[in-house]
């Protein structure tokens, strides 16, 4: 007797109540951190191109810290190696919680959006390799355009008013969390320099003792706090980048809930840092690194130097043909079937979307070049390119924007107010 044919799953579709709760909180946060992001980066280019740019230039550089700790940067530098920690810290605890109970829990659900992922990763940094390769340019910045910024592609999304369904949303979160955890692998792997071992020794002992603690379900904050700093000047000091800290810190802490628990370590954690993270980590990092001075022989130089080049077809060409053609042909190897009242113009607009790649692209593009006036065409190109990313995005989520309005009206209904919406009751799927 023949078996039955597999039952093909649904991409896009409806999401499980439970998980559609936690991505929702987790976007609300994101979008107004990101509306905040948006301000710090129109306020650094302004700030920059005024008379007063000498100024913005005085407080970026200038240092204080504990010398005797090797711990005495620049505003700019606390606010990409300390501030960003945070950002990493949070992002780890995301990654966790979609391995432990989110999408990429099982292979099933975890095999698309991760080659989607991947695809958009490695895509982006094909092309810059092709471009610097072609006019002769450094082949140094090709990490630069891999990362997508969730917080700077929801906040167009919030200014563009739309109602992208929630299952877009998540797929767009997942996207990103996975592209932060190759950023970091990037970042750990190919940005270090002049290693301490007796540091990383350190920092690895610290790290175990931050698991054990977990382990032992030990609570309260003047465990962690110091120990998180230790651990994080400890890697800072290894020759890794101290970022690196923050997500290993996020991936130890639990994130499965004891009976006598109301939230898991992981979830207080993120309640009290996601806030930090998106309103004031990320945009001050953004202050102090999007400053860069516009001019039209600037711009035009990202035309026509190949490294600038690069950065900016690889965030807007790379990551959408990396991510369309990833998520494609993923569906069709796992059989997936798209979600009916959704069409592959709405993965095309997604993919074109996260060509924003801000505060990681940023990051990664003052470590790849390390002289400040090659830096300065980078973060040009990275803001240039991410404009032109979010202007294609907005031009083709508009026009789809009467379809995701009735779907968004339809899964959020709640008719009889008990906070739960109709469909899930009306279909009785998800709510596990």
């Amino acid at each position: 007797m023949a078996a039955a044919p597999r039952e093909r799953s649904t991409f896009l579709g409806l999401l499980p109540w439970p998980e559609r709760t936690a991505v929702t909180q987790a976007l609300r946060t994101e979008t107004v951190g990101g509306l905040v992001l948006l301000a710090a980066a129109v306020v650094a280019l302004v700030w920059a191109n005024t008379p007063w740019s000498g100024a913005y230039e005085q407080v970026r550089d200038f240092h204080f810290g504990i010398r005797a700790l090797g711990l005495d940067l620049s505003v700019e530098h606390w606010a990409a190696d300390g501030l960003l920690s945070i950002f990493f810290l949070v992002a780890g605890i995301e990654l966790k919680r979609e391995l432990v109970v989110g999408e990429l829990r099982t292979p099933a659900t975890a095999a698309l959006p991760v080659v989607a992922a991947l695809c958009g990763m490695v895509a982006p940094a094909a092309v810059y390799a092709a471009t610097a390769a072609a006019y002769g340019g450094s082949l140094d910045g090709w990490a630069v355009p891999m990362a997508t910024d969730i917080a700077f592609a929801l906040a167009v999304l919030a200014v563009l008013s739309t109602h992208l369904p929630a299952a877009l949303r998540a797929f767009l979160l997942t996207l990103a969390i996975v592209d932060d955890l190759g950023a970091i692998l990037i970042i750990a792997i190919f940005f270090t320099s002049d290693l301490n071992f007796v540091a990383l020794g350190g920092t690895l002992a610290g790290l175990v003792v931050f698991y054990v603690l977990q382990r032992f379900r030990v609570t309260g904050w003047w465990w962690y706090v110091p120990l998180g700093v230790a651990i994080w000047a400890l890697m800072y000091n290894g020759g890794v980048h101290a970022t690196v800290a923050g997500v290993a810190m996020g991936l130890i802490l639990r994130t499965t809930r004891d009976k006598n628990e109301t939230a898991s370590p992981a979830e207080r954690t993120s309640h009290l840092l996601h806030p930090i993270s998106a309103g004031v980590a990320v945009p001050l990092f953004a202050l102090f690194a999007a400053g860069v001075g516009v001019s039209a022989a600037s711009l035009g130089e990202v035309f026509t130097r190949p490294e600038p080049l690069g950065v900016v077809l690889g965030l807007v060409i790379g990551k959408t043909i990396g991510i369309f053609a990833g998520t494609y042909l993923a569906a069709r190897f796992t059989r997936a079937k798209l979600n009916p009242e959704l069409a592959w113009a709405d993965v095309l607009a997604l993919a074109v979307l996260a060509g924003i790649g801000f505060t990681v692209a940023l990051l990664i593009g003052e470590l790849a070049f390390p002289d400040p006036s090659e830096a300065e065409h980078i973060k040009a190109a990275v803001l240039l390119g991410s404009l032109i990313a979010a202007s294609l995005a907005a031009l083709l989520i508009k026009r789809r924007n009467r379809i995701y309005r009735r779907l968004y009206e339809e899964e959020t209904r709640d008719d009889d107010a008990d906070g739960i919406p109709d469909i899930y009751q009306r279909t009785g799927s998800g709510l596990q």
